[in-house]
C-alpha cells in the first residue's frame, strides 16, 4: 500500500515550519543575533514555536503514516491530519504572541495531542486485534 493522504500532510506541514524558520532568521538578523536569544522576547517566542513544531511535528506524520499504511478510512485520515496542522498552526500562532492569549496555545496543544493519542490507539488496536 503505498501513501496517498500523508503526504499532504507532510508538504503542507513542512511549508509552515519553512515559515517558522524564516520568521526566526529573520529576527536574528533583525535583532544581530547570531547565537541565543540576546534576551529578546520576540526572539525567544519565535525559537520555542520553531521548536515546538520540530519536537511534535514528526511524532505525529509518523503515526499518521503508520495509520495510513494500516488501511484507515481515508476520512479519518483527513480529519486527523487536518486537526495535526491546525493545532500546530495554532500553536505557533499562541506562542508566537509577545502579548501571549493562552487559548491557542492550549487549543493547539489539545490538538496535537488528541492527534497522537488517536493514532497511537490506533495503531495499538490494530496490532493487537488484527
Amino acid at each position: 500500500m503505498n501513501l496517498v493522504i500523508t503526504p499532504i500532510y507532510v508538504a503542507l506541514l513542512s511549508l509552515v515550519f519553512v515559515y517558522l524558520s524564516i520568521r526566526t532568521i529573520g529576527l536574528r538578523r533583525k535583532n544581530k543575533i547570531a547565537i541565543g536569544d540576546g534576551g529578546n522576547l520576540s526572539l525567544q517566542k519565535a525559537t520555542r514555536a520553531h521548536a515546538n513544531f520540530a519536537e511534535y511535528t514528526p511524532i505525529s506524520l509518523l503515526l499518521l503514516s503508520i495509520i495510513e499504511l494500516d488501511g484507515y478510512n481515508p476520512i479519518l485520515i483527513n480529519a486527523l491530519g487536518i486537526l495535526l496542522l491546525i493545532g500546530r498552526c495554532c500553536h505557533a500562532y499562541g506562542i508566537s504572541k509577545t502579548d501571549e492569549d493562552f487559548k491557542y496555545r492550549v487549543s493547539g496543544m489539545t490538538m496535537t495531542f488528541f492527534t497522537i493519542i488517536s493514532a497511537s490507539v490506533l495503531i495499538l488496536a490494530h496490532a493487537l486485534f488484527k
